[in-house]
């Protein structure tokens, strides 16, 4: 009875698929019909034609390091065309994957091969005919082994204690028979990286143009002095790409290893007698394995016996089926579902011996997901690219036409390029010189590495959290969860501790768990009743009806049991037992009796549960549909109720609050009794007592369910509570929240809340209750099933949008610093006071640095304490805007004064002109780093004060700025003049001024209104006069 707990009727698995199809055209209808952003994608489920026409729109550098992450819209197509073939046709690419591997021979032995030497020394079984059971399912074959319990004397195991857990024994038959793996992608090294962050256009514009310098300059000036022009741009260019290709092969490492977590499916399995749980990985041939509604069937097997067994078959065949199981259909087939009813199954093919694994071989993984706030920056970064585009392009007209008109000067005054006078070799040179100067603009001012850094910060959150019990599944849902309006929690296991038992060994649902431990307390013994009764017919518990049923045969008689919701069973008893064992008729004062006891012990918390029986006439008995035999569920006989306290959780009630505070609205949707479920959410604190009495605040699932869909989105809004809730009841409060604006994040463990979990914007999967339907149709995986775990989900997914805006800030402040600095001294002296290599290492600086250093903060209490982020809120806020004009004024006018007349200032006047020249340009690259590194510290809180706060917890942001600090005196390298002390002193002051500038900038206050809206206003005034205007002309 224990293991009999189940769910409602399979679901209809063929819906959600039709109903993605249609929001998929829906998007694709409404992005035609709006004219949308082509950079404004959902969530969720984007449509292939949203997803490729941001990729059109984007400007992009390189396309092999910035779409590394996204979905391969090709290889996708490609993956559908192989599964369908393979459906199709299971056996020929069976043949052609073991002909194409036939030449691996560890690979081979490994995985797809069974030894037949071994085989046959250790088991007696015939590899043709267990071949032909797996991929034929003969019948014929199963009987002539006979039967399961033939086939498994054939692999010594037993069919109710399993294999031996012995690991030489376990060992031995992974040896024989192979292991449950496949064959993996191999991991691409990183000299693949390095080869990508080569690829790079404008780098690779550099690296021919430091050659040619580099070639001409040893030709003109000799090897000692004419390399440092071309060998420190290769310098410069081997920098970019070593820490990029390092940074990048990092996150590799780390999306594969949460990619191998989310495959590593957990499963229970029987050895030795005892039921262990173990990795999908270490199952080998002859385990014994139970099944139950929503697992995943982990390798080929027969069913041993199974009570209602429901197999879901759409991933190996494509059609949306479901297929009973019973002895005469008894082969099981690798990654199907169970759909319904539960049982057992002898492991007979593993690996890639079977049709599941042969695919997953042919299917390389693909862990690409773009994500809404990825696909936004793409947009940033395409239009602040376009700006710098246009700006580099107008400075190198600008020089050139300078330098071939005579008005460009050397460092000593002289001409540098005079028609008819100068070489070609020379004005070739100072041609490219200036080509490299216009490129390297183009490299800062293209923000290559603003979208890479929300992979960066995912990367880093998704392995943070991980140690906090998440398991993100997509990547978009870290950053939605940073959005959440409202989170609709399950009461039981998530915001309760669902340990209800003893200690006692007893298998089953904590809800079974904790009657059997009373059932031992009180002295029943399980064994002995078992012995004397079969069990004839089993209805799982269902969700719908809150009950499950048990036809029990003993001797002549046949009983019907029930269990479920102590109200509901009630409802259908006309009788009950008294404590001598007589049958009383149920009178109304009995029943009102029975009422109030349960409310009572609702009203203390307690989960309700009653038990009923009614006999039944062996001869009434279907023996030849057994199957399709329903329960008689009225007419009962009432044995008894029992109260089953699930206290709250340590912790639940300051996360309840902390999300109150976070303006995140907390809901309870429990299949308990409203008065329970009302209890519960008192205790944990999601009710106060002022609003517990109020029903649109606690609601009754049916009640809800039975509205109309106008009535509904009237009170949702107002509902805390949803008691006696179904399946359905929880999607319809999901949609019926998201159609008033709000960002849902929903829990659900059961297969019957997949659809919830899908249409929700974050679907929270429990890791331990969990099915693996859910888990599947789920964004994030709660590993501890606890609420506080969900909480600190949400305290990373705001973090996630923190971190990026703090390193679009930092970025954008040196876009704009850099560009006018370079611009305004290019047009007005033909000169530029950065050359290319200085260039380079601001953008390392900005680029790869900047994102390690703040894409990677951890979260902060304040994040708790702001409200949630809307999705179309701009990127960058008023507060950014204001924080970033300061810094970049202050840059652009210190930077300029010093270039244009840092001589004077800096006392240079008695030294040589082109000494002089290389000192002020020295001076200004020095300090122009240095305001970037001061303000790497403002850029880590844009809104408090003290940015110095938690600034030593964070390693690897010192780490950065220390080694930037560092890397500054490599002057050899820059090309730079040797700076006294005093001047090194001056240029470090002119980067500490950012602090205090900073500090009082921030007390300026600055409009709610966001700053953006203002030009979208105009926009949009401009719009209805072109069309009146486009009206009156037709």
């Amino acid at each position: 009875m224990a293991s009999g707990t189940g769910s409602s009727p399979p679901p209809e698995i063929g819906a959600p698929a039709a109903a993605v199809a249609e929001e998929e055209l829906e998007q694709a209808v409404e992005g035609a019909e709006e004219g949308e952003d082509a950079f404004d994608i959902p969530s969720k489920n984007a449509s292939h034609d949203r997803l490729r026409r941001w990729r059109q729109a984007a400007l992009v550098l390189n396309a092999s390091r910035r779409f590394r992450y996204t979905l391969d819209l090709e290889r996708e197509e490609e993956k559908e065309n192989l599964k369908r073939m393979i459906r199709a046709h299971a056996q020929v690419i069976r043949a052609v994957f073991l002909f194409k591997e036939a030449g691996q021979k560890n690979l081979g032995e490994s995985y797809t091969s069974i030894k037949l030497e071994t085989l046959s020394q250790s088991f007696p079984v015939d590899l043709k005919k267990l071949t032909m059971l797996n991929r034929d399912h003969d019948t014929i074959i199963f009987q002539e082994v006979g039967g399961v319990r033939g086939l498994s004397d054939l692999l010594k195991s037993n069919l109710d204690k399993g294999v031996s857990p012995d690991e030489d024994e376990l060992l031995q038959r992974r040896d024989i028979f192979g292991a449950n793996t496949y064959p993996r992608k191999k991991r691409r090294s990183i000299w693949r990286f390095v080869f990508e962050a080569c690829q790079d256009l404008t780098l690779v514009i550099l690296m021919v143009a430091a050659a040619i310098s580099l070639s001409l300059g040893m030709a003109t000036e000799g090897v000692k002095d004419g390399w440092y022009d071309g060998g420190s741009i290769f310098f410069a260019v081997f920098l970019v790409v070593f820490v990029t290709a390092t940074s990048d092969y990092r996150q590799s490492l780390q999306f594969q290893h949460l990619n191998e977590e989310k495959q590593n499916i957990q499963v229970e399995v029987i050895r030795g007698g005892k039921r262990i749980g173990a990795s999908i990985f270490d199952l080998v041939v002859g385990d014994v394995v139970p099944l139950k509604i929503g697992d995943q069937v982990p390798a080929d097997g027969i069913l041993i016996s199974g009570h209602s067994l429901a197999i879901d078959e759409s991933s190996m065949t494509g059609e949306s089926k479901i297929v009973h199981k019973d002895q005469r259909a008894p082969f099981l087939m690798s990654g199907c579902k169970v759909a319904d009813g539960y049982g057992s199954m002898l492991v007979t093919g593993v690996g890639t011996n079977t049709e599941w694994g042969m695919l997953m071989a042919n299917l390389s993984v693909d862990v690409g997901e773009e994500t809404p706030l990825q696909v936004r920056l793409n947009g940033v970064a395409t239009l602040i690219g376009i700006v710098g585009l246009s700006v580099a392009a107008a400075v190198l007209v600008v020089l050139w036409i300078r330098y071939f008109t005579g008005h460009t000067k050397n460092s000593d005054g002289t001409t540098q390029f005079v028609a008819g006078t100068t070489g070609v070799k020379q004005g070739f040179m100072g041609a490219i010189r200036i080509l490299t100067i216009a490129v390297t603009i183009v490299v800062v001012a293209v923000p290559e590495g603003l979208p890479l850094a929300v992979t960066l910060t995912l990367a880093y959150s998704m392995r943070k959290m991980m140690r906090d019990k998440a398991l993100v599944r997509r990547l978009s849902s870290c950053e939605t969860m940073g959005s959440a309006t409202t989170i609709c929690s399950d009461k039981t296991g998530t915001l309760t501790t669902n340990k209800d038992g003893g200690a006692a060994e007893v298998t089953g649902s904590p809800t079974e768990k904790a009657i059997l431990s009373w059932g031992l307390m009180i002295g029943m013994d399980f064994k002995d009743v078992r012995s004397k009764s079969s069990i004839i017919r089993v209805h799982p518990f269902n969700s719908e009806k809150k009950r499950g049923g048990v036809a029990v045969q003993s001797d002549t008689e046949v009983h019907i049991h029930w269990k479920g919701a102590a109200e509901i069973l009630l409802a259908s008893c006309r009788s009950w037992l008294s404590t001598d064992g007589s049958v009383q008729p149920m009178s109304s004062s009995k029943h009102r009796e029975f009422k109030k006891w349960i409310d009572d012990m609702a009203m203390s918390s307690l989960r309700c549960v009653a038990f009923a029986y009614c006999p039944w006439e062996p001869k009434m008995v279907p023996t030849e549909s057994l199957d399709k035999w329903k329960l008689p569920e009225d007419d009962l006989t009432l044995i008894g109720v029992v109260g089953i306290k699930d206290p709250c959780r340590p912790g639940v009630r300051n996360a309840v609050q902390l999300c109150s505070i976070a303006g995140v609205k907390v809901r309870m949707v429990t299949g308990d009794n409203v008065e329970t479920a009302k209890a519960i959410a008192l205790e944990c604190g999601i009710l106060d007592t002022k609003d517990a009495a109020s029903e649109p605040s606690v609601i009754e699932g049916k009640v809800f369910r039975d509205m109309s869909e106008a009535a509904r989105e009237e009170i949702v809004e107002k509902i805390t509570v949803m008691g006696r809730s179904s399946p359905h009841d929880k999607l319809l409060l999901v949609q019926s929240l998201k159609r008033k604006g709000h960002v849902v994040a929903v829990t659900g463990d059961g297969t019957n809340d997949a659809p919830a979990l899908h249409e929700a914007d974050i679907g929270l999967s429990m890791g331990i209750s969990g099915t693996e339907v859910a888990k599947e149709s789920s964004d994030i995986i709660i590993l501890d099933d606890d609420f506080t775990s969900v909480v600190k989900v949400v305290r990373w997914g705001r973090s996630v949008y923190a971190n990026i805006q703090k390193f679009i800030q930092f970025q954008l402040t040196v876009n704009v610093a850099a560009l006018v600095i370079n611009v305004v001294a290019a047009v007005s002296s033909g000169d530029v006071p950065l050359n290319a290599v200085e260039l380079l290492w601001v953008n390392l600086i900005m680029d790869t640095l900047g994102a390690l250093a703040l894409a990677t903060e951890p979260p902060i209490d304040n994040l708790m304490k702001r409200h949630p982020v809307g999705r179309r809120e701009p990127l960058v806020t008023n507060i950014m805007w204001r924080n970033l004009f300061i810094q970049a004024l202050y840059q652009i006018a210190v930077l300029l004064i010093f270039n244009f007349d840092g001589k004077r200032i800096l006392h240079l006047q008695n030294e040589s002109r082109e000494h002089a020249d290389k000192m002020k340009n020295t001076f200004v690259f020095n300090a122009f780093v240095f305001c970037q590194i001061f303000n790497e510290f403002n850029a880590r809180k844009p809104e408090e004060k003290n940015v110095f706060k938690g600034v030593t917890n964070n390693h690897l942001f010192m780490g950065i700025v220390g080694a930037t600090t560092g890397l500054q005196f490599l002057g050899k390298f820059f090309d730079t003049a040797r700076l006294n002390w005093r001047l090194w002193m001056l240029s470090v002051a002119i980067g500490a001024v950012s602090w205090p500038l900073a500090y009082l900038g921030k007390f300026i206050p600055v409009p709610v209104r966001p700053f953006q809206s203002y030009f979208k206003r105009c926009s949009c005034r401009r719009r209805p006069r072109q069309d009146e205007e486009q009206g009156g002309k037709s």
